[in-house]
């Protein structure tokens, strides 16, 4: 069976299941919260895979992956002892993606990526989140990232577009055309 596959009817299962029982925004809380553990610690998705743990012990891993020292909720529970016991504890970084983009669509939430060579300032945050909030017609989630490699400026991805204006591109095009203008030349 594909993973895709796989992954979109759990996370649709799990959407469902949320709905029914009206925990769809501590669900999703738990969720991204998971996801974000894979994405920030890859080993996560080794030990899961681990044939000698047992399903206690990978509860108790994934647990602590999306609550920390918190008591995760019961549904949450629930959905992952079904997962660890139908043995596709491998296919749960993208049963989380797919989850998330369910209810995303579900609640009209766009993510936008901001990109700053410094942290950005709230106010500056604030009026990224109106503008993008105005071009999308949909909630936002905002997420901040921090890279001096930039050198300045910005870049931020939100839906299909990404606008680029970091210093650092900045230059890179500068010298691409002084390069090729020198090659005209000689």
């Amino acid at each position: 069976m594909d993973i895709g596959t796989i992954s979109s009817r759990y996370a649709k299962a799990l959407m469902q299941y949320a709905q029914s029982t009206g925990t769809e925004a501590r669900l999703y809380d738990e969720v991204r919260t998971l996801e974000r553990s894979f994405r920030h610690h890859p080993n996560l998705r080794d030990a899961l895979n681990n044939p000698i743990l047992s399903i206690r012990e990978k509860l108790q891993l994934i647990t602590t992956a999306t609550v920390g020292e918190g008591e995760a909720s019961r549904e949450w529970g629930r959905f992952v002892t079904l997962v660890l016991r139908n043995r596709r504890e491998q296919h749960l970084q993208y049963i989380c993606l797919s989850f998330l983009k369910l209810y995303r669509k579900n609640h009209h939430i766009a993510t936008v990526k901001l990109i700053t060579a410094v942290p950005p300032r709230r106010a500056t945050w604030e009026r990224i989140r109106k503008k993008a909030r105005k071009f999308l017609h949909a909630n936002i989630e905002l997420h901040t990232e921090t890279d001096p490699a930039i050198e300045g400026g910005f870049i931020i991805e939100l839906a299909d577009y990404r606008l680029d204006a970091s210093i650092a591109t900045q230059l890179k095009r500068v010298k691409k055309q002084l390069i090729a203008k020198n090659r005209r030349i000689v």
